[in-house]
């Protein structure tokens, strides 16, 4: 993960898979080693391999379910325990099948999937999930502190832009959003307006990489510091330009573009290469572009 300054290795503590020092609670005596028990948030690990059982699992999950993350599939809760998400329960109708998929494709968290999951009937997996993932994994999580994540979009030298997302209104635009800001490295994605972007929708839509990267919802006013740079057809063609590490990189909403509050505050628009025929590109698409071109004018993943 592309570090950006200011603490993000606090964030999540160490950098090792299941260790007990991940930010999120005390990891003094009465802290399991493998991060996943007690941390002092009243969340307590059901696990497979240890104190719980299919019963111990259903009833966490209906105490914590109202103010948890839905960690919805296979791959949430792969991304999620690779980015050291405190995981409190996790269930499967078929724990052979999931640790195989594990084994073929995140032998690196295996271990991990081992102990969190627990196995539970499919009628009682419907029940906590009405439309289950084809994988027939769930789980839930506990949400990263805002104060952290306010701390590093403030930070005065990161060393990744924070996308913005104007007034989003598309759940599941905003979750590729996230996924792709991830994926390069970005130091968060925040979203003004009404949408919240640890919606269920938006979570599975970001396949659980809301915790490899800061993602919140501010107003304009509460932006983080950095040059502004905002997308719009009439702005500066993009590839004559160098996006700068600190970059704030903002975004319209996909029904009527940039807010006037949001325009005000920009510093330069820029717009992306479109022939003259073409309306306009998705959401994703266009922030996978300008995420593209940072990387490629100097900033790059690691």
């Amino acid at each position: 993960m592309n570090d950006p300054g200011c603490g993000r290795q606090d964030r999540y503590g160490d950098t090792g898979i299941g260790t007990g020092t991940d930010g999120y609670g005390d990891t003094g005596p009465g802290t399991r080693t493998d991060g996943y028990g007690d941390t002092g948030t009243g969340f307590e690990t059901v696990a497979g391999t240890a104190s719980g059982g299919a019963d111990d699992a259903v009833r966490a999950w209906h105490r914590l379910a109202d103010h948890s993350v839905l960690l919805d599939g296979f791959h949430a809760l792969k991304h999620a325990v690779r980015f050291r998400a405190e995981i409190p329960v996790a269930v499967t109708a078929d724990r052979r099948a999931a640790l195989a998929l594990a084994d073929e494709l995140a032998p690196d968290v295996r271990d991990v999937l081992d102990v969190l999951l627990v196995e539970v009937a499919e009628g009682t997996l419907r029940a906590l999930i009405p439309r289950p993932h084809p994988t027939a994994v769930a789980a839930l999580a506990v949400r990263p502190s805002r104060a952290a994540h306010l701390e590093t979009l403030a930070c005065p030298d990161r060393t990744a832009p924070v996308v913005v997302l104007d007034n989003p209104r598309n759940l599941g635009n905003a979750g590729a959003v996230i996924r792709l800001a991830a994926g390069f490295g970005a130091t968060g994605v925040v979203t003004t307006g009404t949408l919240d972007p640890w919606h269920p929708t938006v979570v599975r839509g970001g396949a659980g990489l809301h915790f490899a990267t800061v993602v919140e919802r501010l107003t304009v006013a509460e932006l983080p510091p950095g040059p502004l740079f905002a997308l719009d057809a009439e702005g500066e063609d993009i590839r004559g330009l160098r996006i700068p590490d600190d970059a704030v990189l903002a975004f319209g909403s996909e029904r009527s573009g940039l807010s006037a509050e949001l325009r005000a505050r920009t510093d330069r628009l820029v717009s992306l290469p479109m022939r003259p025929q073409v309306s306009s590109y998705n959401l994703a698409t266009s922030v996978a572009m300008t995420l593209f071109h940072w990387s490629a004018t100097g900033g790059a993943p690691e």
